[in-house]
This record gives C-alpha cells, sequence and structure tokens, in this order.
C-alpha cells in the first residue's frame, strides 16, 4: 500500500502546524504528521497520514488566512492518484489531477475528458504561483506537461509540479559535515 493523505504547501515564517485549523497537532515520527524538507522563502509541505482535521477545502481556506499568502492541498489516495487544490488571498481557486489516467480510471471517466482540461488547469495553476511572486519565466507548456505525466508515486509527481512551477528547490534542514 501506498501512501494515502494530504499534503499542505504554504508559505509562513512558523512552521503550517501552528495554523488554527489543525488545533494544536504536532509532528510525530509514528508517521501520522511529518514536515517534508522546507523551501526558501518559507516555503513547507507537511504531510498528513489520515489525520487531517475536516475537509480539505476549509483546510485550504483557513490556511491561506492564517498565512496571507497562496496555498495548495494535495489528496493522494493510495499514491497512485493526487487531486490538488490550490487557493490564492484574493479567492482564486483552481484544481487539477496528478497521475491523470489513474483518476480517469478511478473516477470512471474517459481520459480524453480530463485530458480536455489540462490547459484550463495549467494556466490557473501558473495564475495561482505569480500570485506569490514566483513563476514567471515558467511556460503554460511545461505545467501542461507535468499534469499529463505519470510517476509512480503521486507524491512525488507533487514535487515536480511545485519544482516545475518555479518555488525554490527544497533543501535539507540538517547542516552537512
Amino acid at each position: 500500500m501506498g501512501f494515502s493523505g494530504e499534503l499542505v504547501f504554504g508559505r509562513s515564517e512558523r512552521p503550517l502546524i501552528e495554523a488554527p485549523v489543525f488545533g494544536g497537532a504536532r509532528e510525530d515520527d509514528e508517521g501520522g504528521i511529518s514536515a517534508w524538507w522546507p523551501r526558501p522563502g518559507g516555503w513547507q509541505t507537511w504531510e498528513f497520514h489520515g489525520a487531517f482535521p475536516g475537509r480539505a477545502e476549509d483546510v485550504l481556506r483557513a490556511v491561506v488566512e492564517w498565512t496571507g499568502a497562496p496555498a495548495c492541498v494535495a489528496l493522494v489516495h493510495d499514491s497512485d492518484v493526487a487531486l490538488v487544490r490550490g487557493l490564492d488571498p484574493g479567492g482564486e481557486q483552481w484544481d487539477a489531477w496528478l497521475n491523470l489516467h489513474i483518476a480517469a480510471e478511478i473516477l470512471d471517466r474517459p481520459l480524453a475528458e480530463l485530458d480536455a482540461c489540462v490547459p484550463v488547469d495549467a494556466r490557473r495553476a501558473l495564475a495561482w504561483v505569480r500570485s506569490a511572486g514566483v513563476g514567471n519565466d515558467v511556460a503554460e507548456s511545461t505545467i501542461e506537461e507535468v499534469l499529463r505525466s505519470h510517476e509512480t508515486f503521486a507524491e512525488e509527481l507533487f514535487v515536480v509540479m511545485l519544482d516545475s512551477l518555479g518555488f525554490p528547490a527544497a533543501v535539507d534542514p540538517e547542516p552537512q559535515d
């Protein structure tokens, strides 16, 4: 079995897990909640294994309100597929599927139908990332390619998407000897 849970991505000077919407939840080494390597500029990804407090849309809205910055949530199913939802402080939203062909199977919808949404999804994702002051040099075709690509693990494709959108690369928080 792969990972099933939520990934929360946003920017804050404080750990995103401190947002009131998470009700005092804490990172734990038991596999419930963990932070990924941070990205410069305060960008963070948090992984929740079935410990998400409420609907993804409500959590996303609360994180954006708390941080005053764009954020997104990826709902991952068994590492096979993810639905990414983004929101900026102005209320503009977007969503996109990662591992589109598996999404088509799970949703029992024609792949061509989901694929037809990719250009709009890419355009909205770029507007979202640009509202964060990132991704000005990213071509829409680059994001379309990512949204049409396949990775064995949807969470790896989430990282590829963030990198392709122009966010700074994640860095190991532990100093190397």
